[in-house]
């Protein structure tokens, strides 16, 4: 009997570890407006989740920004969107940073729900650190959506799994066109 027990709790253990070493990793991303809590999908799109947990471990996006919404009375864009973006660029010593890979959503299977996180870029394969976080569900930036001409979408990476309250407020805050004014501080991403 007791060593059936043992071998349950063994059991038990192993499975338990085995999950864990599994687990998505979780970053906060700490801002005057909130906490954002996103889970990283490195399992199904390693290059672009690879890339922001490197740039939140190393401390990168403290001192960042939400510097951008992206709502329809301020998009010049025919296929409108619901988003905010954050990222570096608006700090004062932006470090150099090389583009990484374009992973799309028909590679990944990670699509723009409400609450994903994705990187933004210009042509694919530009993508460095700055990242938006999508309001609704936002199809026309997958894989062969119409957001952009290309149709190769944005690189999904993740999904917000608390904070979206914090999302909104973002998105409500005052803004000059689609420029946040003030920006939003990111003053820490710590990763759990």
């Amino acid at each position: 009997m007791k060593k059936s027990a043992v071998g349950l709790f063994l059991l038990f253990l192993l499975t338990g570890l085995v999950s864990c070493a599994h687990k998505n990793p979780l970053v906060e991303i700490v801002t005057a407006k909130g906490r954002i809590t996103v889970e990283l999908y490195i399992d199904k799109a390693p290059v672009t989740a690879g890339r922001f947990l490197e740039l939140a471990r190393k401390g990168i996006y403290d001192g960042g920004s939400f510097y951008r919404t992206v709502n329809g009375a301020n998009d010049t864009n025919p296929v409108l969107i619901k988003v905010i973006q954050g990222g570096i660029s608006t700090k004062k010593d932006v470090p150099e940073l090389s583009p990484i890979r374009h992973e799309t959503t028909e590679e990944t299977g990670v699509k723009h729900v409400t609450g994903t996180i994705s990187m933004a870029r210009n042509k694919p394969g530009s993508a460095r650190s700055e990242f938006f976080i999508c309001l609704r569900g936002e199809p026309e930036l997958d894989f062969g959506g119409l957001r952009n001409p290309d149709g190769q979408g944005f690189a999904a990476f993740g999904k917000v799994v608390d904070g979206m309250s914090t999302v909104l407020k973002i998105y409500q805050s005052t803004a000059r066109g689609q420029r946040l004014d003030p920006l939003i501080p990111i003053e820490k991403m710590s990763v759990k």
